[in-house]
């Protein structure tokens, strides 16, 4: 089956730009906190997925988190653009400062880079453009850079007094002039300086501005609501419709019941529906390409898919919205011309960003909300078919028009 290798960059890069991401086992607040799905995707993976498509050239996860460290290459071996590393249990501590994390990996790695990007994987609305233009600020002359949030909130002192106003003379919002916050998302400093100060921050210190939600903290649950909430709200504002090129398919309750056999050998059975496969036949017809992603690595599947004729197929696909990022950056396409036909809540991120997403009748009740539209048909009960005759319908009014 043809898979996509990624290769290093998109961009052309004069230095050494790597990124930085700590991720701790433990966490208080929330547990297994970075390992949590947000909007269908690990909490770590919305920023990591960021910083893979920016200018930095490498990009590595640091962490005492043995099933991160085992999982992470295997779920990003589309790009050798990622490192996952163990950090030491003495700079994973709930005292043991972000500092002291990033020193041990810059003597581990023998300070192999001219700029280095700290990352918070708990400021998931990170964007690449953020991250880009803190890079900047090094590149136009700042030793560092931070991202920072404005606010005109008015602050006092626990002693009862002013900190940034009069309120004898209460300014009004449009006259104030504000004040700049950190949001903790993004950090860059060069190599020289980091050296110098051991510190993330040193010499002249640029600000980077990032929307107001971007300050939002991830403590609670019901921060992680809300956070949730502006996540989707995020990708799916990016949402336009043209025509239908590609139809993306997941396979596992999609193509089949979501049922699988076992046996003492493993995986016996997988029930598909032939229907699905000649409406795929005829859809490609219609000059739209077929492309399965799943998380699994399954035989059957394999075969199927051999069966189908569908050469486009990304086994062991756990991020799938980072891999249709991958394939949009790599084929000059845009998910505007995308479709898409999931049933879980791995499958939502990507639902919300292309043109057309389809759920079926027995999808997840969260897929089924954020779909476009969920087919009066079930998995491996005519769904796909269903699709494909929308598909084939949509495209000639779109071409109409």
């Amino acid at each position: 089956m043809k898979m996509f290798i990624s290769l290093p960059g998109y961009h052309t890069l004069m230095s050494k730009k790597i990124g930085f991401i700590p991720l701790r086992k433990g966490s208080k607040g929330i547990r297994n906190k970075n390992k949590k799905k947000i909007a269908g995707r690990p909490l770590y993976s919305w920023v990591l997925a960021e910083a893979i498509f920016s200018s930095l050239d490498h990009v590595y996860l640091y962490t005492d988190d043995e099933e991160i460290l085992q999982s992470v290459p295997e779920e990003y071996h589309w790009t050798n653009k990622v490192t996952v590393m163990r950090r030491s249990d003495e700079s994973a501590t709930d005292t043991a400062s972000t500092e002291s994390a990033m020193l041990e990996f810059c003597e581990k790695t023998g300070w192999d880079f001219d700029v280095f990007c700290l990352l918070q994987a708990t400021s998931p609305l990170t964007t690449r453009a953020d991250i880009n233009r803190c890079l900047d600020k090094l590149e136009s002359g700042f030793d560092s850079a931070l991202t920072v949030v404005k606010t005109h909130r008015f602050t006092w002192n626990a002693d009862g007094t002013p900190q940034n106003y009069d309120y004898k003379n209460r300014p009004r919002r449009q006259d104030f002039d504000g004040l700049f916050i950190e949001n903790g998302a993004v950090y860059t400093t060069a190599a020289h300086a980091l050296r110098n100060n051991r510190n993330r921050l040193g010499g002249q210190v640029g600000l980077v501005e990032m929307p107001e939600e971007s300050l939002m903290e991830i403590d609670s649950l019901a921060d992680w609501g809300i956070v949730e909430h502006l996540l989707i709200d995020r990708v799916r504002s990016q949402k336009d419709s043209g025509r239908i090129t590609h139809l993306f398919l997941d396979v596992d309750g999609v193509f089949t019941d979501g049922c699988v056999y076992f046996g003492p050998d493993g995986e016996l059975l997988k029930k598909f529906d032939m229907r699905d496969g000649m409406g795929l036949e005829i859809l490609r017809q219609h000059e739209v390409e077929v492309v399965v992603i799943t998380s699994e690595r399954s035989k059957l599947v394999e075969q199927r898919m051999k069966k189908l004729k569908i050469d486009k197929v990304y086994f062991g696909v756990k991020d799938k919205y980072a891999v249709l990022q991958d394939i949009i950056l790599r084929e000059g396409l845009s998910a505007k011309n995308f479709a898409y036909l999931g049933d879980d809540v791995n499958d939502l991120a990507s639902m919300l960003l292309v043109g057309w997403s389809f759920a079926p009748n027995n999808g997840m009740a969260i897929i089924k909300h954020n779909a476009d539209f969920t087919v009066p048909a079930d998995s491996a009960a005519g769904a796909i078919r269903y699709v494909c005759e929308h598909i084939m319908k949509y495209n000639k009014r779109y071409e109409r028009s």
